[in-house]
């Protein structure tokens, strides 16, 4: 506990009379773990010698993976933050290495039946994938990196689809508590209306005047229930417009999306038998563009439908802006790169906000998105901030396709999902763009939009301040 409230010194007090005691009387402690601890603790007190000696004895004899990898990727994070690369990196591919064993295949990670050791298994596969990625950049060799950098985030996909299937039968428990419990409340006034139907009989001379009560009573409940039926009607229809947006959504351009890549893989496998490997790169890239836009398509769904249906967690709170964006731009690196864009992370270090901090990631993502696809090869993008009173104004600027006063105004309006597509070539729903506008509304913020035709565009994102006292 001292350790995870950064309480180091007194932590390893703890920890270094643990391994004063005898093995033998150790009965439900590890000596290796006790090691590891302490060699923590040395870390972030900057003692490296000692930590050098704890972290090594901590690996020594170990026969579980899981600590193994995480006892590897400890030691080499004492040589790397010492600039010992040439020692780290090695301890970084056993973890990698180690953590690839523990996952070879779907199948096996189901064989695990403990949905905590599961998520265990994915944490650590997307944190030594992401140690590589790291250590590929700092090489300069990009295209490694990007390999690494693509399987962080298939495992922190997988890892995020654990978490969002957790929180749905949640959700599915806790209705149903509520389905059981109306049927409970509904038999118990049928039990006590025909109690009052047997106290009639017993009762005759106040017949008439209970028979004026319970005509009351059924006006009142027909009334009711034809509020309740109203109520119904209205949501009802509500979710089936919902449904007819979606629908359209599918339809439309996901179908769109498959058959492109359908076609596109029909090309790939001509040019696979014919050995045309110049056109090869070309359509791989052009594979990886749809896919891409078809998950991101999927992504934004998922969110709008559970925004449009109130199932998802939101939680206010203060932030701090400059961390989150320096956050998801570096998710963007390989697409920034290959597509050739230079990018400035200009946000003041002061600008502290109160936001949902998962939806304040959507809405980021997708500006960035739109950022990265409306931008020709060699542009700039940046991220920066400036005060408008009692707000944060977040700004994203790109010297992309830009947009006409009329198309821009109509991406202001809050009525429409879809939207015409000004740049037929560019793929896009507009789905993204209402999601944020959602997001933005429910963060208590203003969104805005400065554009030209042919000279950029400036997506602006105003969101309330954290105050002093605050």
């Amino acid at each position: 506990m001292n350790l995870k409230l950064e309480k180091y010194n007194k932590a390893l007090s703890y920890f270094k009379q643990l391994e004063s005691i005898p093995k033998n009387k150790l009965l439900y402690l590890n000596y290796n773990d006790i090691f590891d601890n302490i060699g923590l603790c040395y870390l972030f007190l900057k003692k490296y010698e000692k930590s050098e000696i704890y972290l090594k004895k901590s690996y020594q004899n170990e026969t579980d993976t899981i600590k193994l990898i995480r006892k590897y990727v400890n030691i080499a994070n004492l040589y790397y933050t010492r600039y010992q690369d040439d020692i780290a990196i090695p301890y970084f591919e056993k973890a990698y290495k180690l953590s690839k064993d523990l996952s070879i295949s779907h199948r096996k990670i189901e064989h695990i039946k403990s949905d905590e050791k599961r998520r265990e298994v994915f944490k650590y596969r997307e944190t030594t994938s992401e140690n590589m990625s790291v250590v590929e950049e700092n090489r300069k060799d990009f295209k490694k990196a990007l390999v690494y950098r693509k399987e962080m985030l298939k495992w922190s996909d997988s890892l995020n689809n654990q978490n969002r299937i957790y929180e749905v039968a949640k959700k599915e428990k806790e209705f149903a508590v509520k389905e059981k419990q109306k049927e409970v409340d509904f038999l118990q006034v049928e039990n006590e209306l025909k109690e009052t139907q047997r106290n009639n009989v017993i009762y005759i001379a106040s017949v008439l005047l209970l028979l004026l009560f319970v005509s009351i009573y059924f006006y009142r409940e027909k009334v009711k229930r034809n509020k309740i039926i109203a109520e119904q009607k209205e949501n009802l229809d509500a979710l089936n417009n919902t449904k007819d947006k979606l629908f359209s959504i599918v339809s439309h351009d996901l179908r769109s999306s498959v058959n492109a890549l359908k076609t596109s893989n029909t090309v790939l496998l001509d040019n696979l038998q014919s050995k045309n490997i110049n056109a090869l790169e070309g359509l791989l890239q052009k594979n990886s563009a749809i896919v891409n836009g078809a998950y991101g398509l999927l992504d934004n769904l998922l969110n709008w439908a559970l925004l449009q249906t109130n199932q998802g967690y939101f939680h206010i709170e203060s932030l701090r802006l400059f961390i989150i964006v320096e956050h998801v731009a570096y998710n963007y690196k390989p697409l920034l790169f290959e597509k050739e864009l230079s990018f400035e992370n200009s946000i003041s270090k002061k600008a502290l906000i109160y936001a949902d901090q998962e939806s304040l990631k959507i809405i980021l993502r997708n500006l960035l998105d739109n950022a990265i696809k409306f931008s020709k090869p060699n542009g700039a993008l940046k991220v920066y901030s400036e005060e408008a009173g009692d707000f944060w104004n977040l700004i994203v600027e790109d010297t992309g396709l830009g947009m006409s006063e009329a198309t821009r105004q109509e991406l202001l309006k809050d009525s429409a999902l879809l939207h015409k597509k000004e740049h037929e070539e560019v793929l896009g729903t507009g789905l993204g763009l209402s999601l944020v506008k959602s997001m933005i509304h429910k963060n208590h913020g203003k969104f805005n939009i400065k554009s030209e035709l042919g000279k950029g565009t400036k997506m602006i994102v105003s969101l309330p301040k954290t105050q002093p006292n605050g």
